[in-house]
């Protein structure tokens, strides 16, 4: 898996922004592939059907290599790709963007145009939560239920993420750790026990961290 940043899944967010009597008004969203995003610019077009333009961009893939932008009759490339720079800029993927344009009737030119749908693009990311999706290890401990309180008390003491507990004969805590960790984890555990666990690698899972 590879690490990523991107924005917090669940919410749109939003700013807006003034210039020359304009109003533009960015919304972003995370989106985890084409449909999704163009559902969501389709969303935001619907909502503002009354306003000059809804230009958009996006940048899907955990290495950022899908990207498109539109400047929905902007000047060819004064409006999408100002849009789309931004977000890179900020190093996001799986992230849309769309900026709504209400004329005032001053023209603002092409400078001007890309100077306002960059800048209402970044204070729309900068209002967003980013997190940085970061690969994890996840691990099965199994002990006998003697050692079980020694255990808990070291994984709140490292501050590990214990994400189940399975209690039978014997007991099974589901654990988070970066990979990095997982070396001198089992080290320090087998100490602490004196050998007596058994660990099971559960493959790998991205969680989101804030930024």
């Amino acid at each position: 898996m590879t690490n990523f940043k991107t924005i917090a899944d669940g919410e749109i967010y939003g700013a807006a922004y003034e210039v020359n009597k304009s109003k533009f008004l960015a919304h972003v969203r995370h989106v985890d592939n084409e449909e999704a995003a163009r559902d969501f610019v389709l969303t935001i077009r619907k909502k503002y059907f009354d306003a000059t333009h809804n230009c958009s961009a996006w940048v899907l893939g955990e290495r950022g290599d899908k990207q498109k932008s539109n400047d929905d009759g902007e000047p060819g490339g004064t409006a999408g790709n100002p849009i789309l720079e931004a977000i890179k800029k900020n190093g996001l993927t799986n992230c849309a963007v769309v900026v709504t344009r209400y004329f005032g009737g001053i023209k603002l030119g092409a400078g001007g145009l890309i100077r306002a749908y960059s800048h209402t693009a970044a204070l729309g990311l900068t209002a967003a939560r980013q997190v940085q999706m970061t690969t994890f290890k996840r691990l099965a401990l199994t002990l006998e239920y003697n050692f079980l309180a020694t255990v808990e008390n070291y994984l709140r003491n490292k501050k590990i993420r214990v994400t189940g507990t399975d209690y039978a004969d014997v007991v099974t805590l589901e654990i988070l750790l970066l990979p990095a960790q997982v070396e001198s984890f089992l080290t320090e555990l087998n100490d602490l026990t004196a050998a007596n666990f058994l660990s099971e690698d559960l493959g790998d899972v991205l969680i989101p961290i804030e930024v």
